[in-house]
């Protein structure tokens, strides 16, 4: 897989990871916390859980591709845990490995 492949993969799977967590937080806890309906919070729950895997992965193979630093990788994997924090990874990420450089490499 070449560093073009594994970047489109993050790239598509932080959004997709991103949205998910959004709509946790932001739809399916408060219809839990507020209004007593758990069942989205039980769905979009699970669903986030599986895609974040995934975002692992493919952090991780990009990560071996570009050969950063293991805490360059932690950090772009824990954005994945904290509402909008994907995106500003993805965007950061995206543009570094385009250079060629660690994506946590400051401007």
């Amino acid at each position: 897989m070449s560093i073009e492949t594994a970047l489109r993969n993050y790239r598509v799977i932080a959004w997709v990871t991103g949205i998910g967590l959004l709509v946790l937080v932001l739809v399916a806890m408060p219809l839990k916390y507020f209004f007593g309906q758990p069942t989205l919070v039980s769905i979009v729950g699970v669903t986030h859980g599986f895609l974040y895997m995934i975002y692992i992965v493919c952090t991780l193979l990009l990560a071996e591709r570009c050969r950063w630093k293991p805490v360059d990788a932690l950090v772009i994997l824990v954005a994945g845990t904290i509402p909008f924090a994907s995106f500003f990874a993805e965007r950061r990420v995206t543009a570094r490995v385009r250079e060629r450089r660690s994506p946590l490499a400051s401007a």
